[in-house]
């Protein structure tokens, strides 16, 4: 990670002895089976965060016709996701001095609170409008604790030579859940220039009413879900099992404030989180309004659900497969990472090119412009398990849930920031004669 010479400290064993190592009694260690059910409930915790967070971005001309909603109310609808972040320090001092479950039970009660504020059925739009939006902002503030805890449940939870995979699934089904609602948004609620029948058969034109009763039922569903995971968490969700698993989850750990101060001082550990916030947080926030971004290239409502479904879905089973690949060989998160943000840039690089392609004379066609956005979401998304593994090498014996609440809350205000700039810095008018500058004539 440097080219300077190790210090004392360095060359120190990653592992200290333990308490109980250090007077002469042997750590034992256990791995149980309900583990798979803790991970499971708080992965769909977090696919219902992410499936709440991104469902207005891909059915924006559904909503705008709805409920009146601009494209500047879809900005800030997804950016009360990384508003959500602002009280991070208070879940992850939550998460360090009451563990894991009080700061889940309070994450999910506010989904649980957000997700009935959005279903109450007024007539009166404006303030429908406000209701909406608090039920976004109450749904952004579990992010804190979904987004940047799977490191530290698999780290109490699960053996070593599990703890990789164990991150990505926890880590990663947040993203599933913002893949799940490019297609369960626009499959379910039609776009305003859409036709439908009782039978199915394309007819007349759907009604605003229509529009509405079809994202009610959308969020009425969602509603039914989180608050049986709140339930269930409610019930059985154990902060820790009874014996850990492995020497590093009984271990000693810094306490909230040192670790906070150990964090702020690792050059190593800052070069790191800002090469994971900076690609992270951009990617998270074009996708939340990738329908809107595609809009000037005659990209269909659809059409843009599935390439932001298939981007993200690519990069939660890349992400699964690169983590179990790094289970099985230790010391090369690095290379990994290389690879993926190399694989990125050149994917990126590409769909730039191609949106200029009047000055480039590259051709632009559907596929074209379908693989290299694919590319780029699977190559970004499938890199955050291992940044989140190599983070708490790094900094060890700093806490996982401190580790990870600092970089996931440095790359949503990455995303804040550029959907602050879409929202109140670019007008709509603006923005698409520049976008519709930047694309040749597409031949979709």
């Amino acid at each position: 990670m440097g080219a300077g010479s190790s210090t004392e400290g360095e060359r120190e064993p990653l592992l200290g002895a333990s308490s109980a190592e250090a007077n002469g009694r042997p750590v034992h260690s256990r791995v149980y089976g309900r583990r798979w059910l803790v991970l499971s409930l708080f992965s769909l915790l977090g696919l219902m965060q992410g499936m709440v967070w991104n469902f207005w971005g891909p059915i924006q001309n559904s909503a705008a016709r709805a409920y009146g909603f601009t494209k500047s109310d879809i900005a800030v609808l997804v950016l009360w996701g990384p508003v959500g972040f602002v009280p991070w320090l208070l879940f992850m001092w939550l998460m360090d001095k009451r563990g894991l479950r009080a700061s889940l039970l309070l994450s999910a009660f506010f989904m649980l609170m957000g997700g009935a504020l959005r279903c109450i059925p007024l007539t009166d739009q404006p303030l429908r409008r406000w209701l909406i939006h608090g039920g976004q902002f109450l749904n952004g503030l579990g992010g804190p604790t979904i987004m940047s805890a799977g490191p530290f449940l698999s780290t109490t939870w699960f053996a070593p030579d599990q703890r990789a995979t164990a991150t990505a699934v926890a880590s990663l089904f947040c993203y599933l859940g913002g893949a799940a609602s490019f297609v369960v948004g626009p499959l379910v609620v039609p776009a305003p220039n859409e036709t439908v029948t009782e039978t199915g058969i394309a007819a007349a034109a759907v009604s605003d009413s229509a529009i509405r009763d079809r994202i009610q039922l959308v969020m009425y569903a969602e509603l039914a879900v989180i608050a049986v995971l709140f339930a269930a968490v409610l019930i059985y969700f154990p902060s820790r099992p009874p014996m850990p698993p492995s020497v590093a989850a009984a271990s000693q750990r810094l306490s909230y404030r040192s670790s906070i101060c150990r964090l702020l001082s690792n050059f190593r550990f800052l070069m790191l989180a800002l090469a994971y916030a900076v690609p992270t947080g951009v990617i998270a926030g074009w996708a939340g309004v990738l329908d809107m971004v595609l809009t000037p290239a005659k990209v269909s409502q659809v059409d843009a659900g599935w390439i932001g479904f298939w981007s993200t879905v690519g990069g939660c089973v890349f992400g699964v497969a690169m983590a179990r690949f790094a289970d099985s060989i230790r010391g090369m998160l690095k290379l990994i990472l290389v690879l993926m943000l190399a694989g990125a840039s050149l994917s990126s690089t590409w769909f730039t090119l191609t949106c200029l392609s009047r000055v480039t004379h590259l051709p632009s066609t559907a596929a074209i412009l379908y693989t290299s956005c694919i590319l780029v979401g699977i190559f970004i998304n499938s890199s955050v398990p291992i940044f989140f593994e190599l983070f708490i090498e790094t900094v060890y014996p700093v806490p996982e849930g401190i580790t990870c609440g600092v970089v996931t809350f440095l790359g949503n205000l990455v995303t804040g920031l550029l959907l602050f700039f879409l929202t109140f810095y670019c007008t709509e008018n603006i923005q698409m004669s520049f976008i519709r500058r930047l694309s040749a004539p597409s031949p979709l």
